[in-house]
């Protein structure tokens, strides 16, 4: 598994629709799973998860998004999950990792 938070600032649908985009535009094999969006007040939470094949892993990885905002701060929290063929522990995180970094990529893009 890894992990990836940070704080940013913008208009939270724009900043939901360009990751979204870019992870599934990033990988001929992105699909998106399923989404939950939820709203109290101010405050907006969305929930993400995809999914890809990863070729140097051969299997599937799963990434979750969550993005929570008021006004125009926002908190991203991302998690991959999978990309491992071992019963017991991890013995390669290859393709988490590759579908984390792209995710990182798309918000240094921001």
């Amino acid at each position: 598994m890894a992990k990836y938070e940070c704080r940013l600032s913008g208009d939270f649908d724009r900043v939901l629709t360009y990751l979204h985009d870019g992870i599934m535009e990033g990988s001929a094999s992105a699909s998106y799973e399923d989404g939950s969006d939820y709203t109290a007040g101010e405050v907006r939470c969305a929930v993400r998860v995809y999914e890809r094949y990863s070729y140097m892993g051969s299997n599937r990885v799963s990434l979750n998004l969550t993005l929570v905002g008021k006004g125009e701060e926002l908190f991203l929290s991302a998690i991959t999950s999978g990309g491992s063929q071992a019963v017991f522990w991890k013995v390669n995180t290859w393709g988490e990792e590759a579908f984390l970094d792209k995710l990182m990529e798309l918000v240094e893009g921001l």
